[in-house]
């Protein structure tokens, strides 16, 4: 965009036409014509719910419940729901699996899941991450997901109305949990190991999942063992033994399948020479002790993972081998009770896959082109017995090495994440290369890693590497400024906070001080907010980077302005520009913010009541800061400061000129894919055109309103 006078665009009087894309619709701006490129939305149906085992017994009961429920979806107000409780282990997720599975064709607007257990901090979920996840999945853009969980909640459930949904809540808790994530219609199905009778006051219809009979279980070990290897009284026996649970039988299974000549009595019989404890349990001592040794070895190594998901490359460095790089100082020579440091993972992977003592992830979507990225899991009760038999094979010091690993391996990892989403200002070094991975892995990976990251900060903050704590929080930065993951960014800045000061590092303690008050001013907390900063603003006296100053009063000064206190936000702001001295995107960055907080000083928008002073001040600064902007290219500020200018000429009395910045201003934000800013720009000049009596500017702008919002996917459901 060139400028066509000194101020960095068109003037009064002046015709412009300003391009971009395929043109399909054009906007007559008073003297401005601008063709605006038709926003494009590609439609992807969600599909998150995926069967991880192809043998399944037929629980007739338990089907015919959620077929009945199927009948009623779509002839009430709002979803239908069933809720499915019993114990661990005894089938409820694969049940539901199945069945979305076969009766996918009757919700052609996708299926969502959401494991709470895998979220779930000292006993609360983070309802907002789970609706911003949600959102994602049907396709809303970032900026349109508001911040708190009532407005999450609110397009929610306005975007589902109307639609065949089906949303799977896995290992819910309390009913609130699942109130709070109700879509506008469709269908919800829950499964939890609490009872949940109180969803009934929602119309729910709740069931008790229970083990299976003998029968039945006879009926899934058939499927896979076929005859002759059993008799029909071994086989109940075996189901009795493992208290008819689906995940004990499978684990016990696999060693039927994987060695022919093994028989059902030979099992029973070691099963036998057990103490009795409780059917998963002795499934799984009987299958852990069928393992080779290097299957034992990952066993152990998966019984120190913080979480029950991971990938294999995460297998290979908790071994220590080729993806982990050299070992820490105090680790052992040799791998006893461990895999060989030396071989690759893979078979002693599949002997764990072929036990089902773990299984392989469905992935939604495309599958990971590298094979490192395949994910795995396995059912909490499998990682339980994993931990104690990892406590008795490894010991303290082993299990303290590898988490020692895993620490710099997610160090790493998220470094490069963050790195890879552009320059900015950092405390700590790049990453080193060559070790453990140099892919850089995207947004999506951080927030599906982010229930383990925080695990880890917890443990390293206890063992006292304070250093390495803070440093995996300000990598989190992207993570949790863009998908507003608002609990575990205040934990982990809370954990970082603290490990800033043991590690005598005031520098890292404002970087943290100063993240974790913006997740406070993003939640509109601006007691915690200013609380946090002025405890940050203490500490610069101790540092000597001016570009920590910088940060804080650009912080300082959002926050006045969220408050009403212009002229404070002002001061602020003049002192964020000085301290970015030298630094061109932060001077127009800091410019922009000053401006805006000149434009707040002069109050409501009518040339009647502005104060001409601050105005006139607020275009200086924004027309100097565009002008920079044009010099360096910096096409994401242009487009800034097209809004902002376009704001003030309208306070000026100037619709011409204020009309051209907004209709110029959309127009780049849509060639540079801003589809939220360019519906700023197009709501203000609607707005604007209905003052001046422009009905026809009005309506198209209106019109493209619209359709930006149906293609970020914000436009509500039809009843």
């Amino acid at each position: 965009m060139t400028p066509q006078d000194g101020t960095g665009g068109p003037g009064p009087g002046v015709s412009n036409s300003v391009t971009g894309g395929r043109i399909e619709q054009l906007v007559q701006a008073r003297q401005v014509t601008v063709n605006f490129p038709a926003p494009q939305r590609e439609s992807v149906t969600p599909r998150q719910i995926q069967p991880l085992r192809r043998a399944f017994v037929n629980r007739s009961v338990e089907l015919a419940a959620l077929t009945e429920v199927l009948t009623a979806v779509g002839h009430g107000p709002g979803p239908s729901i069933v809720a499915f409780t019993g114990l661990g282990g005894v089938g409820k997720t694969e049940l539901i699996a199945q069945w979305a599975a076969r009766e996918r064709e009757q919700f052609p607007d996708g299926d969502l899941y959401a494991d709470l257990a895998a979220i779930r901090h000292e006993g609360a979920v983070d309802l907002g991450e789970v609706l911003g996840r949600f959102l994602r999945a049907l396709q809303v853009e970032k900026e349109y997901i508001p911040d708190t969980v009532a407005e999450r909640g609110a397009l929610f459930r306005s975007i589902t109305k109307g639609r065949r949904l089906l949303v799977f809540l896995d290992n819910v808790e309390q009913p609130a949990e699942v109130r709070a994530l109700l879509p506008g219609d469709g269908l919800v199905v829950v499964a939890g190991r609490r009872r949940l009778e109180h969803l009934a006051l929602d119309g729910a219809q709740v069931l008790t999942v229970p083990p299976l009979t003998t029968g039945a279980g006879s009926e899934l070990v058939r499927t896979w063992l076929g005859a002759g290897r059993g008799t029909a009284e071994e086989v109940a026996e075996l189901v009795t033994r493992c208290g008819g649970m689906p995940l004990a039988l499978n684990a016990v299974g696999s060693q039927l399948i994987g060695r022919r000549q093994l028989t059902v009595r030979r099992v029973m019989a070691a099963l036998a020479d057990r103490p009795r404890q409780d059917g998963v349990d002795d499934a799984l001592e009987a299958v852990y002790a069928g393992l080779p040794e290097p299957a034992r070895g990952l066993y152990h190594l998966i019984g120190v993972l913080p979480g029950a998901r991971f990938t294999r490359e995460l297998l290979q460095v908790v071994a220590g081998g080729p993806a982990g790089g050299a070992g820490g100082p105090d680790e052992p020579d040799e791998p006893d009770g461990m895999v060989d440091p030396a071989d690759p993972v893979d078979p002693a992977l599949d002997d764990l896959l072929a036990a089902h003592l773990i299984d392989e992830l469905p992935v939604a979507g495309e599958a990971p082109e590298d094979p490192a990225e395949d994910r795995f899991g396995c059912h909490d009760l499998v990682r339980r017995h994993a931990a104690r038999r990892a406590a008795e094979a490894l010991g303290a010091a082993r299990i303290a090495a590898v988490q020692h690993r895993l620490l710099d391996y997610y160090l790493h990892r998220t470094a490069l994440a963050d790195r890879s989403f552009g320059e900015r200002f950092r405390l700590q070094e790049p990453p080193a290369t060559g070790l453990l991975t140099d892919r850089a892995p995207d947004l999506d990976w951080l927030e599906r890693e982010s229930a383990t990251i925080l695990v880890l900060l917890r443990a390293a903050a206890a063992q006292g590497r304070h250093g390495a704590v803070w440093r995996l929080c300000e990598s989190l930065w992207p993570l949790y400024h863009g998908r507003k993951l608002y609990a575990d960014w205040i934990e982990a800045h809370e954990l970082g906070v603290e490990a800033a000061r043991w590690d005598a590092r005031p520098d890292a303690e404002i970087r943290m001080r100063n993240q974790l008050a913006r997740a406070h001013y993003e939640l509109g907390d601006h007691e915690l907010a200013a609380r946090q900063l002025a405890l940050a603003g203490e500490l610069l006296p101790l540092v000597s980077d001016s570009r920590l100053a910088g940060m804080l009063r650009e912080s300082q000064g959002l926050l006045c302005l969220a408050q009403g206190r212009t002229e404070a936000a002002v001061a602020m702001f003049t002192e964020a520009r000085e301290a970015n001295a030298g630094d061109t995107h932060g001077i127009v960055v800091q410019s922009y913010n000053l401006a805006q907080a000149l434009l707040a000083v002069a109050g409501p928008a009518e040339p009647a009541a502005a104060s001409e002073e601050a105005l006139a001040a607020a275009l200086a600064e924004a027309d100097r800061a565009a002008e920079l902007a044009e010099r360096t290219d910096d096409q994401v500020m242009i487009m800034r400061l097209g809004v902002l200018r376009g704001r003030i000429h309208q306070a000026l009395g100037d619709p011409d000129t204020a009309i051209a910045r907004l209709t110029a201003a959309a127009d780049l934000a849509l060639r540079l894919g801003h589809r939220f800013k360019a519906d700023q720009a197009l709501e203000l000049l609607a707005a604007l055109a209905e003052r001046v009596g422009d009905t026809e500017l009005a309506r198209t702008s209106r019109e493209r309103i619209r359709a930006l919002r149906d293609a970020a996917g914000v436009l509500p459901g039809e009843a």
